[in-house]
Formats: C-alpha cells, sequence, structure tokens
C-alpha cells in the first residue's frame, strides 16, 4: 500500500465547511446521529455512555463549536441536532422519527429535510445512499462521516479538499471509458481472478466537493473514482466480520455462491442461504480505487479512501447511479451497499499482485501489490503543485 511521510494539518471545522460547501449567508445547518435508543439525546444522557465514541466527537467537535461562536462566524443559522434509531446496516434507509435534546419527537420527512440547507450525518452506519436520495427529493446538500474517530479528525479531515478533488480527477481521467477491470488475488498459494466490466462508462469520483445548490451528499473522507459494474465473472476472497475467509463465486455480475477456506463453516452457510433467499444481496454495485495518501484509520470510510487500496460492493447501488434500489430486495434489513475492502492491513492473507485495466485497444496495469504502478503513478507526478 501506497504510504509516505506527510505532514497534516490541525483539522479546523471552518476550513472543512467552507472547502466542502461553500455555505451562503443565511444558509440553515443541522447534524444528524444515530443511537440504540434515540431518546437517550435528551439532556445530552448519551454523552454518559462510553460506546458511543463516534456521537461524542459529533456534539463535542461539531455541535459544540457551531453553537459556540462559529455558525455566526459564518454567517449560517440552525445547529441544531436531532438523533435517529440506528439502522443496523451500511446505507439502510432511515427511520421516519428522530429526537431532539429536549425529548421531542420529530419526522425527519417533515421537519428536519426540507428545512435544512446543509446536514451532516455523524453515524455508526453509512447513511451516503439513503441521505443522497433523499438530498434529490428536498433540496438540501450535506455530507456523511460514519465511523468517525480521532485518527479520521487528524488527518482524513484535515486535507485541502480542492487538492482532493484535482488528483481524483486526473486519475478519473485516466481510466474513464475502460472496458473491464481484472483482479488477480492470491491467497495460501492459490489464485483466483475477478472480472468486471465495466461498459466504456464515464468513471465517477468521490472527491469531497458539495458545492451550490445541485442537491447532493459528499462522503468524508473522500478520495476514490469508482465504476457500478455492468458485469462480472470470477471468483474473489471474502472477510468475514468473525474473521472467517471464504472463496465467492461471481456469475453474471452477482455473488452466487461461498466456500469456505478458513474460519467458521457456520458463517459461509448463513451467507449462502442469504444468496439463495435474497439474490440482490450478492449484486456487485460498485469498483472503487483509492486516491488519497492517508494513515490507516481503522475504519473503511477513511482506509478505502487510501491510494493502493479498493473495494467492490455488494448490494444496493442506487447512490451511486446504478439500479438497485431498496425495492429491489427481498427484506427491507437486505437493502444495504457493502464495501469489501482490500488493503494489507485490513484482509493480511491475500496478496493482489495485479490490478489491470482494458481500455480501447490497451491493457494498463493499475495496482501492483497494493500499490500505484507506473501508469497511475505518472498521471499523479504530472499533476501541477497548487499554485
Amino acid at each position: 500500500m501506497h504510504q509516505t511521510a506527510r505532514q497534516f494539518p490541525p483539522f479546523e471545522l471552518k476550513r472543512l465547511l467552507e472547502t466542502v460547501f461553500e455555505p451562503q449567508k443565511g444558509e440553515r445547518l443541522c447534524i444528524l446521529i444515530d443511537l440504540e435508543d434515540p431518546a437517550e439525546i435528551t439532556n445530552w444522557a448519551f454523552l454518559k455512555n462510553p460506546v458511543y465514541s463516534i456521537q461524542h466527537l459529533a456534539y463535542k467537535v461539531f455541535y459544540q463549536k457551531l453553537n459556540e461562536s462559529l455558525l455566526k462566524e459564518m454567517g449560517l443559522t440552525g445547529g441544531e441536532m436531532f438523533a435517529y434509531k440506528i439502522t443496523g446496516g451500511s446505507n439502510l434507509d432511515l427511520p421516519a422519527e428522530a429526537w431532539t435534546p429536549g425529548g421531542k419527537q420529530i419526522h425527519l420527512e417533515k421537519d428536519v429535510y426540507p428545512k435544512y440547507d446543509i446536514i451532516l450525518c455523524i453515524s455508526t452506519f453509512s447513511a451516503t445512499a439513503p441521505l443522497t436520495a433523499l438530498a434529490k427529493q428536498h433540496g438540501f446538500r450535506g455530507a456523511t462521516l460514519h465511523g468517525l474517530n480521532d485518527i479520521i479528525l487528524s488527518t482524513g479531515l484535515t486535507v485541502d479538499y480542492n487538492e482532493v478533488s484535482r488528483t481524483a480527477e486526473a486519475l478519473r481521467l485516466s481510466v474513464t471509458r475502460a472496458k473491464s477491470v481484472e483482479i488477480d488475488f492470491v491467497i495460501d498459494g492459490g489464485k483466483c481472478t475477478l472480472h468486471l466490466d465495466l461498459g466504456e462508462q464515464e468513471a465517477q469520483k468521490s472527491h469531497g466537493l458539495c458545492r451550490g445548490k445541485i442537491p447532493d451528499v459528499a462522503n468524508l473522507p473522500a478520495g476514490e473514482i469508482y465504476w457500478v459494474p455492468t458485469g462480472a465473472e470470477g471468483e474473489f476472497p471474502l472477510l468475514y466480520e468473525d474473521g472467517t475467509l471464504g472463496i465467492t463465486t461471481v456469475t453474471k455480475g452477482r455473488v452466487v455462491s461461498s466456500r469456505l477456506l478458513k474460519g467458521n463453516e457456520k458463517t459461509i452457510a448463513e451467507h449462502n442461504a442469504k444468496l439463495a433467499f435474497d439474490p440482490a444481496t450478492g449484486e456487485l454495485g460498485e469498483l472503487g480505487l483509492g486516491t488519497q495518501v492517508l494513515p490507516v484509520s481503522g475504519r473503511d470510510i477513511q482506509d478505502e479512501k487510501i491510494l493502493g487500496t479498493f473495494h467492490v460492493a455488494t448490494g444496493r447501488s442506487d447512490h451511486l447511479g446504478g439500479h438497485l434500489t431498496p425495492k429491489s430486495f427481498k427484506t427491507a434489513l437486505n437493502a444495504t451497499h457493502d464495501d469489501i475492502l482490500f488493503a494489507p492491513h485490513k484482509i493480511p492473507d491475500v496478496q493482489v499482485p495485479e490490478v489491470r485495466m482494458h481500455r480501447g485497444d490497451k491493457v494498463e496495469i493499475l495496482l501492483q501489490n497494493f500499490r500505484p504502478a507506473p501508469y497511475l503513478q505518472n498521471i499523479l507526478d504530472d499533476i501541477p503543485a497548487h499554485s
């Protein structure tokens, strides 16, 4: 994985908000958090519970700073914080209700989404997919910062997102209109390959800028280029939450089965049962490449943005321009978008000797052993220094 010594400036909320949103005077901003019992926001009771480290940072670093002086300094209004019930899965639709610190129950669709210009969601599970759909419906801009921790605050949220955007665009142009990408994996001496059809589509970028009056949601930290595959075939390793390692088989763009490599056979059986019951859960909805030089944070939200890493995702893809919406799944709880990150710290038993792209009549090697190959490195080297 590409690492280099880098100095990061101190975190400044004003700089982050100004860079990402370029907010206009009078715009109204609020913060959303998630809690197992959202009524625990009443009188800030959740601050006494150490399990809510993400939400504590939302209060101390965002809410308090905004309400102490920053809102007034920036000419913004609002600053309220609301809590909704933890969804339990990545990018599941949000509940209808939320609670205020005063103990009042409100309705997000009526009392929040249409009444704020900027919404920050600092949560346990990602809310990027549902909030992106809601932003287009209600006209707000926003940012999702799930999994926030001190490392992310001191690194991934201190960078200049103008620079992040320039780098992402340069790399995007170097891979856009690709026909396909192939990824070679080596596990315990065995090999497998995943082939992803991209259909010569325009590559997209997550670059952290969400400006103007265009409804959109930035995923922070940002810094990746991505596609929604049009098809896929082959195999790839999958590390489950309990440490079980399986090899998945992909046919016609979907994971159709998994076989045990090491770990718990029951975990594999449960996954196969889920795939059989609800095939949409296995659809490959994203291929993403990181574009930033950042330290490992222990949270995929930042670690998937590190240059040299890549991720594929299964499930919901409508927020990325794909066709899979929550209605595509048998049950609402299955309508997740789950990133599967490949990086040395994440899945050390797996080597990735090569990631290559077919574009036009050429084959270009993008990554070798979690480092940018010369093709991408030359692009990075040619980006002019910011004047």
